[in-house]
């Protein structure tokens, strides 16, 4: 499987838009737009951050602190501004509890180092979460090589009346299941 076939692929799944902030040697603002984001854990508060090698925000960001920036609908120039298309007027930064934010975003996560892992051609940096802010924005989304914005909810039907429907609870930790071809009548699973 070739470069581009796998990027394809990678861009089948969806995913919000972030940029990573911090500063550079100069103690100057810097950003990166980056899509591989995660949330790693609740207790500690940690997320996580994938960063090219190549890019300049990686080689700030070992064992410093840094902030994500979840970009909202409207940023679509600010997402391409830091990923090597500068606009004009350019960004406006805030002074964040451990790197510079940005303004205007639909959340914001600010972090202190916390790990540093090799990555192959990428370096994943996890960061601790020690303060957070949110708004009503919704968020810019990345599909297929595209900025998207949230279409109208989906339906929670699906999940009604299913026995691992959140609304109802998950199942406990004494349920089993009997293997459909061990199951004579093949329908659905049997709790025991």
């Amino acid at each position: 499987m070739n470069k581009g076939d796998l990027r394809n692929i990678f861009g089948q799944f969806a995913s919000g838009v972030t940029v990573i902030t911090c500063t550079n040697a100069d103690g100057e603002p810097h950003g990166a737009t980056v899509t591989a984001f995660t949330a790693i854990s609740m207790e500690p508060r940690l997320c996580q951050v994938t960063m090219t090698r190549q890019s300049k925000a990686c080689g700030f960001l070992g064992g410093a602190p840094f902030a994500v920036n979840i970009l909202a609908a409207d940023q679509v120039d600010i997402a391409m501004h830091f990923a090597g298309r500068p606009s004009a007027p350019g960004p406006v930064w805030a002074d964040g509890p451990t790197a510079p934010v940005l303004c205007g975003a639909a959340a914001t996560l600010s972090c202190e180092a916390w790990a540093e892992y090799d990555g192959g051609d990428h370096l994943i940096f996890i960061g601790e979460i020690v303060a957070a802010e949110t708004t009503d924005k919704n968020p810019l989304l990345y599909y297929r090589s595209s900025f998207h914005e949230l279409g109208p909810t989906s339906a929670s039907s699906a999940w009604l009346g299913s026995m691992d429907d959140p609304h109802r609870g998950w199942f406990d930790a004494d349920t089993s299941f009997v293997p459909l071809h061990l199951n004579s009548d093949h329908l659905s699973p049997t709790p025991r």
